[in-house]
């Protein structure tokens, strides 16, 4: 049952607002009409009505204006506590109503110390109005204290329902705050994994195709001249496809689940297999010449596959873009700093550094694992690029034991 008045309510406030002040108004009319003597009904007095009438009807502004009604419905009790002596009928918690109800839904739509402020006025004017009216006489009675306690109730449930209200809105707003930080977090973590295995394809299909494409120019250039060394460039072509699919299997093989039976299994590369991709440029005419120094301290397996994939991009772009036939790569340990350096010797072409996002890649590569990349010209002749990565801390010295 008041499930359904609930319901029937917020579907129709207005007619809600209605209903509540007429059955008030009704309330507060029968109240200023005494039987005198008993049995006999005389009709209500004409001035009490009509403040008793205006005091229910302006709880009809209670939703838009809650203080503008508390202040009106407060005004009309007040007078109709100063005329109950002369009109015959005592000033009660039914004519005090409409205040209540006034006040109830002042709590309910502000906050607690404008609640507070507007009951203990009404509180006062009430009790100010009963008591020290007419002539100033103070005729402070029990009942008008229990007046003031039927007063302060309605808005003290009402403030309290309003600050449960508040807290269950409070509850649902985190929940749904972390409902929604949840989802930007985990669409944040598919896009840097797409950013991810994008740069992976772009790097291993820019560096395996520029080698397929130069092998096969070379075969067919030689095919008619040096049979035999067109067929062994040929075997190297199917070498380098091999690699290709095999390392293009790989990468695609990361958007699999990684319970996937079919799933890969091959380590990612890194610095010790830059040999390997030396040997692979070697097969196209580039001799690329592998130094360190310092002492190889261990990397991360993001650094790792960075310094290899950089060095893959580097050299790649020097097949395709230096007319040379000589690049160098330098690993340099420092303490906590791993350096790759690739370089060449050849003379720069007018659109260096125009060719797509080979350059950009590696930044954001080395950026994502807390390094920098430095790309620009040589001073005498070529290019040359410097990645500066870091190392994992070396592991604390173990003293032995010392032995009595």
């Amino acid at each position: 049952m008041i499930a359904d008045i609930r319901s029937w309510a917020r579907r129709h406030p207005r007619a809600f607002d209605t209903a509540v002040a007429a059955a008030l108004c009704a309330l507060a009319v029968l109240t200023t009409t005494m039987a005198q003597p008993p049995g006999i009904v005389r009709r209500p007095p004409p001035v009490p009505a009509a403040v008793a009438t205006l005091a229910c009807a302006t709880l009809l502004l209670r939703r838009c204006r809650p203080r503008l009604t508390v202040t009106i419905a407060t005004g009309c009790t007040a007078v109709l506590g100063a005329l109950g002596p002369s009109h015959g009928y005592e000033f009660g918690s039914t004519l005090a109503s409409p205040v209540m109800a006034a006040l109830a839904s002042l709590a309910w739509r502000t906050d607690s110390r404008t609640a507070a402020r507007y009951t203990v006025t009404a509180v006062l004017a009430l009790l100010a109005a009963s008591a020290l009216w007419p002539m100033g006489a103070a005729q402070l009675r029990p009942e008008q204290v229990g007046l003031a306690a039927f007063t302060l109730l309605p808005s003290a449930v009402a403030d309290a329902l309003r600050s449960r209200r508040d807290y269950v809105a409070a509850v649902e707003a985190r929940a749904e705050m972390a409902e929604h930080t949840r989802e930007e977090e985990a669409r944040r973590r598919v896009g840097a994994e797409r950013m991810r295995i994008a740069r992976e394809l772009h790097d291993v299909v820019a560096h395996h195709i520029t080698l397929a494409h130069a092998q096969a120019a070379t075969a067919d250039y030689l095919l008619a001249t040096r049979p035999d060394v067109a067929a062994q460039v040929s075997r190297n072509l199917t070498t380098t496809l091999d690699v290709a699919l095999g390392e293009l299997k790989a990468t695609v093989g990361l958007l699999r689940e990684h319970d996937h039976p079919n799933g890969t299994t091959e380590p990612a590369p890194g610095v010790a297999q830059l040999p390997d991709l030396i040997v692979s440029f070697d097969r196209i005419g580039l001799a690329v010449t592998l130094t360190q120094d310092g002492s190889v301290q261990p990397l991360s397996p993001g650094a790792d596959l960075t310094a290899y994939r950089i060095a893959q991009e580097a050299l790649t772009n020097v097949s395709k873009h230096a007319l040379t036939t000589t690049a160098t790569v330098r690993l340099h340990y420092t303490p906590g700093r791993l350096t790759l350096t690739i370089s060449d010797d050849g003379p720069t072409p007018p659109v260096r550094g125009a060719a797509g996002y080979g350059l950009i890649g590696m930044r954001e590569r080395a950026h994502a694992v807390g390094g920098h990349l430095h790309a620009h010209p040589r001073e005498d002749a070529g290019f040359e690029v410097r990645a500066d990565l870091p190392t994992l801390p070396a592991p604390p010295a173990t003293t032995p034991p010392d032995h009595e």
